[in-house]
């Protein structure tokens, strides 16, 4: 199953570096040796199961963007499942701006009615700490009353500095997985059995956060943002290990009051485990996990299976 995505916004907005980021391995100093995408750029990222994200990274350059929304209209905008558009938040023309995202959005409305809208504020490191909020609310209100379709626009602050890059992706693609209730269910059943504190289930090359589930003993955690820390930190780990001609396969680490360990669960997946109790034995926590992994298998083979029947 492919599902197109547009990757769109103003020349220099931060696109290809975002992609880069995410798809492609860089680290954010990296990708200032990127240059403008020409045209438009497609890759193809295999998620889960049979799922093929068909990513158009569609240069920003004006000329471009006219023909986008002339010759190629229909091409361009056709059978698209979620559109992401990308601002520069130190944009001096954003009214311009704006006016050209509501000429997409009404391409949209036109040949995909039923896609998907993230408008992503990127570049917020840039903006002082105490305005980012007002600003990112400014934004906000204005991208919402210009987008007419039946799904409307969902807004995220984002800066290639920090987890909120990885945080928006990994809301991107939640809603592009179809198993994801079964996913999810399953995996609040094995919390359960395994009595940990916290499950996350990660995709394998890009380290997004795919689903979560808290045990039995959930409480309100005070960061709301670490397990996209945690995919930030491990695909550093991953390019280091990478450097140096080695393969991270997992990871183990004990603290004082909690247990965490990192595993292949499925050919596209990690899994991370929480324990709240340290004095859980390593064997016992790593063969929960094997013993899910043919349960987890069986659900991407199905998952295969009835996609390969449409």
């Amino acid at each position: 199953m492919r599902k197109k995505v547009l990757l769109m916004g103003k020349s220099g907005s931060g696109k290809s570096s975002m992609r880069s980021i995410v798809f492609s391995n860089y680290v954010a100093k990296d990708t200032r040796r990127l240059g403008a995408t020409i045209d438009v750029e497609h890759s193809h990222v295999r998620f889960l199961g049979n799922l093929v994200l068909n990513l158009w990274d569609c240069g920003g350059q004006d000329a471009f963007m006219e023909n986008y929304l002339a010759s190629q209209r229909d091409h361009i905008f056709r059978n698209v499942e979620v559109l992401i558009y990308v601002f520069d938040v130190e944009s001096r023309e954003f009214d311009r701006d704006l006016h050209t995202y509501t000429q997409c959005v009404d391409a949209l409305a036109q040949n995909s009615p039923d896609a998907q809208v993230f408008c992503l504020i990127h570049k917020m490191d840039l903006v002082q700490e105490e305005a980012r909020e007002s600003l990112f609310q400014d934004r906000q209100n204005a991208l919402r009353e210009r987008t007419r379709l039946r799904k409307g626009v969902t807004c995220l602050a984002t800066t290639i500095w920090d987890e909120t890059l990885y945080k928006a992706w990994s809301s991107i693609v939640y809603t592009l997985i179809p198993n994801i209730p079964t996913l999810e269910r399953h995996l609040a059943h094995f919390a359960e059995i395994a009595e940990a504190e916290e499950v996350v289930l990660f995709e394998r090359t890009t380290f997004l956060v795919i689903s979560h589930a808290a045990g039995a003993q959930d409480a309100e955690h005070p960061d709301p943002h670490r397990f996209e820390k945690i995919s930030n930190i491990v695909k550093q780990f991953k390019l280091s290990c990478s450097k140096m001609q080695s393969q991270f396969n997992a990871f183990e680490l004990r603290a004082h009051n909690f247990s965490a360990f990192i595993d292949v669960l499925t050919p596209n997946t990690y899994i991370m485990v929480v324990m709240s109790d340290p004095a859980v034995q390593s064997a016992t926590t790593l063969m929960n996990i094997a013993t899910a992994r043919k349960y987890f298998d069986k659900i991407e083979a199905n998952d295969r299976g009835s996609k390969d029947q449409r």
